[in-house]
């Protein structure tokens, strides 16, 4: 280091890590001196007289990936991460983007920006609950029986169900209760909401009774307007099966040929809630 960067003076020939101050640029930045300097790989580069008072620029890049006026965070701790070194990439809005590891043992790349406004503070193991032995534990219908990995940062397990299926749970999806079964379970409400004999749904049949569904535009269930002919389409659904049961000119003939069709859903409904509840008693005795 020359004897005029010891007095507080920048001149050619001193010495700052690996550059040699050389000439003056004729460039000011903020009223200080632009000085050119030579890097020791041969490379050149043009720091103000304050950088080069201050060493926080010590070569042209090649060393590290430092850039004139750019803080050097190396070995600083954020929360659980610590520095390490600039990857020399920059987010969106510019700021530099560091690799650093965490106390969990992880690692990841976070900006400046995040890391000093405290967004930052691990590499999301803070807010991932930690791995936990599972196996051979029920939750709802399912026991775990391996781990399956992490995926998307959450841990997760391999589970059969009561019902002989193999499914894939998040750790933290079992722990909450918000996964009991591998969606047989649902399936089952579905099914006895919808109280399906035969292949129909009674639940459906009553529904269609009391009132039209939302995409009904004809003001009856079950007919509709043929929008090329402008014919009236009347249909009926029982037992799996669409029953046609004619196109007319006028609506109302439609309606009529609905409501007769409509003879077989009472039918069932009456035995259904006649007979097929006589067994259904007859065989809770």
């Amino acid at each position: 280091m020359c004897a005029e960067k010891k007095k507080g003076k920048i001149a050619p020939g001193c010495r700052i890590g690996h550059l040699t101050v050389t000439t003056d640029s004729g460039e000011r930045k903020n009223s200080y001196i632009v000085w050119n300097c030579l890097c020791d790989c041969g490379n050149t580069i043009k720091l103000d007289k304050r950088t080069l008072e201050r060493g926080t620029v010590t070569d042209c890049g090649c060393m590290t990936k430092i850039r004139p006026g750019q803080r050097d965070i190396t070995g600083q701790r954020f929360g659980m991460l610590t520095a390490q070194y600039c990857t020399g990439s920059k987010d969106r809005s510019g700021s530099y983007i560091w690799h650093c590891t965490c106390d969990c043992g992880g690692a990841v790349d976070a900006s400046l920006h995040q890391l000093q406004a405290g967004y930052r503070k691990s590499c999301s193991c803070l807010s991932r609950p930690p791995l936990e032995d599972l196996t051979g534990k029920r939750f709802g219908k399912l026991t775990v029986t391996a781990y399956a990995g992490k995926q998307n940062g959450m841990h997760r397990w391999t589970c059969v169900c009561d019902c002989g299926k193999e499914t894939t749970v998040g750790q933290t999806l079992l722990q909450m209760g918000k996964t009991k079964s591998c969606g047989c379970a649902r399936s089952d409400v579905m099914r006895a909401n919808l109280k399906l004999v035969d292949g129909t749904s009674v639940t459906m049949l009553q529904r269609s009774r009391n009132g039209l569904s939302r995409s009904n535009t004809s003001g009856f269930t079950g007919v509709y307007q043929n929008k090329k002919s402008g014919k009236w389409i009347a249909e009926i659904v029982f037992q799996g099966k669409m029953y046609y049961l004619g196109c007319y000119e006028n609506k109302d003939d439609a309606v009529k040929a609905r409501q007769r069709g409509e003879e077989m859903h009472l039918d069932f409904l009456d035995w259904y809630y006649g007979e097929r509840q006589k067994e259904e008693n007859i065989g809770n005795k």
